[in-house]
């Protein structure tokens, strides 16, 4: 028998809404006790006392790239369940952009299979199946097939062009009773845009994307959404007209939920001043009234989750010009130390929002029960060290990509302990 006593740590239960200090008393991976003191534990028990650390449900994430298969240069499963644990995250859900895609049975179970065999075992890894073959956006996969293979949902890693596919995915969901993600982008409206289209992107001297080539691809989505009613995730929220839009539906009692990314939260255009290819994402940073809306759509709950869309791409690749940069960035070990340095170390939002954000709400968006911290659950856990300082080097990284703006940066705030499913 293993115990560990955690004591007088900050525990934060999105589920009941608590924020309190408490000790947690873990035994065999099971939640034994939460007291505001405890006076009794087995013998041989590893007592943790640290004040200061924060103890909350793991972080679940919703969407982020694999290498493996097809790309173990960018990212192994391996690294990538290290990398998360490191992070504090105990579910991944992998898009399924990988080399075979996952768009049949077999390519799901080659994931799970490997997966299966990691050491890291804290890390639950899970998979989008593909809307469409091969993620070509051209003819429906065997939906009811890759459902009975175990995958997570639907989705596929890019927008879908046509109208009519739409609509007939959404119907041909409907029975299957599984979570679809849907990424509302019109990419004839965004053309070769690389950067959010305004004063800014002619500054910069770059092709800009804008706002409505996501706001019309929205606003179509969401007449489908209401005509045929099957719930939905829009995934890469980065405008604020999209979160008035999100905002319109949801009180129309649209059975939608939405989710932005890290990245677009923390940052804006005026940040490509640097012109730095980390900061090539796609959709791409929004102008500040953007981010601005992003925060307080998180804030207000219009928003449901924080998506990570870990994207790691090899040196090589991502040392090129900013333009012909493939899109996208880590950050499974970054985005909870910066979230909160950003938003909570600030006031701006509560612990409990922010980490509602980034595991609650990201479960109930992927129709997955979420990790709870009674006595008699198993401990799905992450311990933050709010105060920990650490450099942001290649070193101390556990996935095997670099391409994050934050490279060479000390940071504020780090993963203790990750208690994933076991």
């Amino acid at each position: 028998m293993t115990g560990e006593l955690l004591r007088q740590v900050r525990l934060l239960d999105p589920v009941l809404g608590s924020d309190r200090v408490a000790d947690v008393l873990i035994v065999d991976h099971q939640i034994q006790a939460v007291a505001d003191q405890i006076a009794d534990w087995p013998e041989g028990t590893e007592v943790c006392d640290r004040p200061g650390l924060v103890l909350g449900p793991g972080l679940i994430d919703l969407y982020s790239h694999s290498g493996e298969p097809g790309f173990e240069s960018r990212e192994t499963l391996a690294s990538l369940a290290a990398a998360a644990a490191a992070g504090g995250f105990t579910r991944l859900t992998l898009l399924p952009d990988t080399e075979p895609v996952i768009d049949h049975p077999a390519a799901v179970e080659q994931v799970y299979a490997q997966s299966r065999r990691l050491a890291a075992a804290s890390v639950q890894i899970n998979v989008w199946g593909a809307l469409t073959l091969g993620g070509k956006g051209e003819q429906m996969t065997e939906l009811a097939e890759l459902a009975a293979a175990g995958v997570a949902g639907f989705a596929d890693a890019q927008p879908l062009r046509q109208k009519l596919l739409v609509q007939r995915l959404l119907e041909y969901l409907q029975p299957l009773q599984k979570p679809v993600a849907l990424w509302p982008c019109d990419r004839t409206l965004a053309g070769d845009g690389v950067v959010r289209e305004g004063a800014e992107s002619i500054r910069l001297g770059l092709p800009g994307s804008p706002a409505m080539a996501e706001t019309s691809a929205l606003a179509s989505l969401l007449e489908c959404v209401a005509e045929i009613g099957i719930p939905v995730h829009i995934m890469r929220v980065s405008t604020a007209r999209s979160v008035e839009l999100i905002a319109a539906a949801k009180a129309n009692g649209l059975p939608i939920t939405a989710s932005t990314t890290w990245m677009h939260l923390l940052l804006n255009i005026t940040a490509l001043q640097s012109y730095d290819p980390s900061l090539r994402l796609d959709p791409p940073l929004g102008n500040p009234a953007d981010q601005a809306a992003l925060i307080e759509g998180i804030k207000e709950g219009v928003l449901d989750a924080i998506a990570i869309d870990h994207a790691p791409y090899t040196y090589e690749e991502k040392t090129v010009a900013f333009a012909e940069s493939p899109p996208g960035a880590m950050g499974l070990e970054l985005a909870l130390p910066l979230l909160w340095q950003a938003f909570v170390a600030t006031g701006e939002w509560s612990p409990l929002q922010l980490w509602r954000s980034l595991s609650t709400n990201p479960a109930r968006c992927l129709q997955q029960p979420p990790a709870q911290l009674s006595p008699g659950r198993a401990a799905e856990l992450t311990l933050f060290d709010p105060q920990a300082t650490w450099q942001v080097t290649p070193q101390h990284l556990n996935s095997l990509s670099t391409n994050t703006p934050w490279l060479g940066q000390q940071l504020t705030g780090q993963v203790v302990r990750t208690w994933g499913i076991k």
